[in-house]
């Protein structure tokens, strides 16, 4: 949800129409806020490193991410923002969100 809320993919959008997630949901996703614990404010802002600022990624985000999750998951992170970011945009290339609608 935080790489589709900077992304503003169209397919992402169409996919949680529900009642479900609110756009108050949504607006809460900053990586400060205090809805979230600590090992998630850091996930949260690896995302939204990687989806709008990825040269930022460096040393010292991997050191604040390896305060809370071990390696195997750090790739796991590593590789869900990146089939989402990838997921999206080829969703939009192919313009396979009208046929969600």
């Amino acid at each position: 949800m935080k790489i589709a809320s900077i992304t503003t993919c169209k397919a992402c959008q169409v996919a949680r129409k529900d009642d479900s997630v609110s756009e108050q949901d949504i607006a809460c996703l900053a990586s400060d806020s205090d809805r979230f614990s600590p090992p998630e404010q850091v996930a949260l802002r690896y995302a939204e490193l990687f989806a709008a600022d990825y040269m930022a990624i460096g040393d010292e985000v991997f050191d604040n991410l390896r305060k809370h999750f071990s390696i195997p998951e750090i790739v796991e992170l590593n590789m869900f923002c990146a089939l989402m970011l990838a997921g999206g945009r080829m969703t939009f290339v192919q313009q396979a969100y009208d046929e969600i609608v």
